[in-house]
């Protein structure tokens, strides 16, 4: 694959796995291009897994855009556990029987307290940081910094399937929304502890998980071959001219 093809720039919509940092994909990414101008349109979390958009050469021009837009994710919460980290890499520190499944008019009155224009306090288990330190580093310590809440959009909040007490859920909401603190704050609604299970990014703007190839086909494939799955911006939706771009949504 030659430099001058990559410096002139493409979007690469990679299926992450489990387990990875989305620095993690970016850092294998260039040591696999052997380029350094690689970047990420917003970060999943080690737990998620899916919908990863990794800008390459000129195309990390547009990592403001793309990071701001509507994500779609698809995700598991269970009901009457409550862990440290709000996910399920964190200790249980609190179970209870979660007894009967709630009715279907309970469940659209707690969902619905979540869609729209909501206030969300960002989780100290975050990569935020403050005074310079993330966050969950000092959650590590004990310790709690008060944060503000962000005004946040969730345009979808559906449970799409039951298994109670675990719950699949579809969310689709703006830049920036925690599902975790979403699921946390829906087993309240509830009257019950809850905790972010599993998830998985199905969508970020016009970018969708059918798209993309999974991590390790892509470090497999020889240079001819990921020439043919990187995307130029304008076959995604995106101006030729990222200063085109203008609002973060397309």
């Amino acid at each position: 694959m030659t430099q001058t093809a990559l410096q002139q720039g493409g979007i690469f919509l990679v299926d992450k796995p489990k387990g990875l940092t989305s620095h993690d994909v970016v850092d294998v990414m260039r040591r696999k291009l052997g380029i350094r101008r690689i970047g990420h349109a917003g970060t999943l979390d080690p737990l998620a897994e899916g919908l990863l958009v990794l800008l390459v050469g000129r195309a990390t021009k547009y990592s403001a855009f793309l990071s701001g837009q509507d994500k779609v994710y698809e995700s598991t919460v269970v009901f009457g556990r409550q862990t440290e980290t709000g996910d399920s890499e964190g200790a249980v520190v609190r179970e209870i029987d979660p007894g009967l499944e709630p009715s279907v008019e309970r469940w659209e009155e707690a969902l619905d307290r979540f869609r729209g224009e909501i206030q969300q306090v960002p989780p100290m288990y975050s990569a935020l940081k403050h005074k310079g330190q993330p966050l969950y580093k000092l959650a590590r310590k004990g310790k709690v910094i008060e944060r503000e809440a962000r005004t946040l959009h969730v345009h979808r909040f559906e449970v799409t399937a039951s298994r109670w007490p675990e719950v699949d859920l579809i969310i689709e909401c703006s830049s920036g929304t925690y599902v975790r603190t979403l699921a946390e704050d829906l087993g309240r609604a509830l009257d019950l502890p809850a905790y972010l299970f599993w998830l998985r990014r199905i969508r970020s703007g016009n970018c969708s998980l059918d798209q993309a190839k999974p991590l390790q086909e892509l470090l497999d494939s020889p240079e001819p071959e990921l020439m043919k799955v990187l995307f130029k911006p304008t076959e995604l939706g995106l101006p030729e001219d990222p200063k085109a771009c203008g609002s973060p949504k397309l």
